[in-house]
Formats: structure tokens, sequence, C-alpha cells
């Protein structure tokens, strides 16, 4: 991305544009939402466009808002070419517009968690901040599970706010998560979750191969 020059940040802090990203209702986005594998290797996203999906993504919710979810947004193109090859050779890590390798710090818990509620009353902070520390001390298991739960939610926004902007979009887990690790030199506090892709598709995702019934995955109250 010509004028794009970060290579494996964490994150990037923006203020969104007014009125940007608004032309397509929520629904729609769902609905026409697809992983997309082909894209436009020669399509390129201005700084504008991705600080706009970036700061989108971060307003994504978290438990207790620790905001834990990292973007390493890779422009380097002979990285992109290193994790191709423990990607299974997928084209979209080195054809898309912008490759982000979607990681979890799982302990942002404990990281001046006085950050995450400094606009509280003071009566909210007093009961908050104890609470994390309560929840996930001790708990490697529960920080995990919430590092994957953020990482989720977040690539949902990032990809339904890349469809309202009119750019396609692929989640991605066919990696090798430990050499990708390596190569982006992952924290040992971190977590790789998965790749998000998002550029100028340039074939159509098949159609939907099939869908459950409603009936099939809605449970009311309890499972029989």
């Amino acid at each position: 991305m010509q004028g794009y020059k970060l290579n494996r940040i964490l994150i990037c802090y923006v203020t969104k544009k007014e009125g940007e990203g608004e032309d397509m209702r929520t629904d729609e986005a769902i609905r026409t939402r697809r992983a997309v594998k082909h894209y436009d290797p020669n399509h390129s996203m201005t700084l504008e466009e991705v600080n706009e999906l970036l700061s989108l993504a971060i307003l994504s919710p978290t438990a207790f808002n620790i905001q834990n979810w990292r973007f390493v947004v890779v422009t380097d193109t002979e990285l992109r070419k290193q994790i191709r090859e423990v990607a299974w050779d997928q084209a979209q890590v080195t054809d898309a517009s912008l490759f982000i390798v979607l990681c979890a710090d799982m302990k942002s818990w404990e990281k001046q968690p006085n950050r995450y509620w400094v606009n509280a009353p003071k009566e909210v902070q007093e009961f908050m901040l104890p609470a994390i520390d309560n929840y996930y001390r001790g708990k490697e298991e529960v920080q995990r599970d919430e590092a994957m739960r953020s990482c989720g939610i977040t690539a949902q926004t990032l990809m339904l706010a890349a469809k309202s902007m009119g750019y396609d979009s692929c989640p991605m887990d066919g990696f090798d998560f430990e050499k990708v690790a390596e190569l982006i030199n992952l924290p040992a506090d971190h977590v790789v979750a998965m790749f998000v892709a998002i550029g100028k598709g340039t074939k159509e995702a098949w159609p939907r191969p099939g869908q459950l019934d409603l009936d099939e995955v809605t449970i009311k109250n309890r499972f029989a």
C-alpha cells in the first residue's frame, strides 16, 4: 500500500470521519458479506480507508472494556510472502489490499487497567478494577477464551465495515500458528487468533453451500 508504512504495528488509533461507510444498511452488509478468496493485487486502499476500518474495529465490545485485540497490519511484501508460505499458499495473503493478523494480549487485563475506565465515575472505577483482577488472575483458560471472543467480535466488525465501504473480505485460520507467531515476533503473552484479508474481490464466492434451518440451531430455554 503506497504511502502506508506500517510494518508490524499492534494498533492504530484514529477518528472516524462523519458520513463515511454508512451507505449500506447493516442487514444488507450481513447478507452480502462472503468469504472471498480472490483479490485484485494491484488495488491499494488509502490510508484514510485503512484508518476508518481500524477505527470502527476498536469500537467492538470487550469484556470489562479491556480492549485486548491487537491488529498486526502486514504491509511488508516479503513478510506477506513468508506468511503465505505457511498458510497453505492461499493467495489472499499476498493479494488482498489489507492483510491483518488478528492477535490478542492475554494479559491486557493487568496492564494499567485504570485506562479502561478512566472516564467512568469514581465509584464505578472502584468497583470495576478489583472485579477485573478477580475475574482473570490465575485463570489462564479464561484469559485465552476471552481473547478469542474479543477477536471474533472485532473480526466481524471489520468484515461488515469493509462490506459497507465496498470491499470484500475473508476470515482465515488455515495456517501454521506457531510459524506465523515467529514471523511477526509475537510477544509471549499474546496469541494469534486469525487472519482477516480485505480488498477488491475479482471472483465471487460460491453460492452458500448449505444453510441449516433456523429451527435446528435455535434452542428455546434449554437443551432437551
